[in-house]
């Protein structure tokens, strides 16, 4: 399990689905045990008794109901909905680099990797600096452009038998990827957590289709 500090405290831990029932027992065992638990259409927070908590934010759909407030460990609901199938976009870029899949339960089934020559910057100075960060920019839009092309290509055939749409990469990349015309409705619905991911590739597309499906648990202990 990954895991990540949190601004102002508190730690980021990803879970697997298969996995997540077992992590919030031994999260409530080791802090006295569980007081309460939150369910909400959007949120769960499971409060134990020496005062920490475990908070989720629900991707890629409401939590069915009954919501509420219920004592003690009550996370069925939670790991049920994380636990059911579904098919899933992957869009990863970086400037240079992208890669574009269909996963299913973690399991890419249709992808499509590129990569671009893009020169880091130049810190000389004159003209010769102005040439360069002219090439430069040239190849940086001819990267985003191919990119752009394949989540066309790969993606927007099958947006209507997608249950869900992760993006992953450099959050600069895939902001120039939100404007292009064709992409930004589809776009839009991607889910609000971006994965953070090195130079993409297909073993990196691999590891995100896993990582997509993971439920990202935020604790704090007193």
């Amino acid at each position: 399990m990954r895991s990540r500090e949190l601004a102002g405290g508190g730690r980021a831990v990803a879970v697997p689905p298969e996995r997540l029932a077992g992590w919030f027992e031994r999260f409530a065992t080791r802090h006295g045990g569980a007081e309460r638990t939150e369910l909400a259409p959007r949120e769960v927070v499971v409060t134990a008794a020496d005062g920490a908590t475990a908070r989720v934010a629900v991707a890629f759909a409401d939590l069915p109901g009954p919501h509420g407030e219920r004592p003690g460990l009550a996370v069925r609901p939670l790991v049920e909905h994380a636990r059911t199938p579904r098919r899933i976009g992957l869009v990863l870029v970086r400037l240079g680099a992208h890669s574009v899949g269909i996963a299913r339960g973690g399991t890419v089934e249709v992808s499509h990797t590129d990569r671009h020559l893009v020169h880091g910057r130049n810190k000389a100075g004159g003209q010769s600096q102005q040439r360069f960060a002219r090439r430069r920019e040239g190849q940086a839009r001819r990267s985003l452009e191919s990119a752009a092309a394949d989540v066309a290509r790969v993606l927007l055939p099958e947006r209507d038998r997608l249950d869900a749409l992760v993006l992953g990469g450099d959050r600069r990349a895939l902001e120039a990827l939100r404007a292009e015309p064709r992409l930004r409705e589809f776009l839009a619905t991607a889910e609000p957590r971006v994965l953070d991911v090195p130079e993409p590739r297909r073993s990196i597309l691999d590891d995100a289709a896993e990582r997509a499906t993971a439920v990202e648990v935020h604790v704090r202990e007193p």
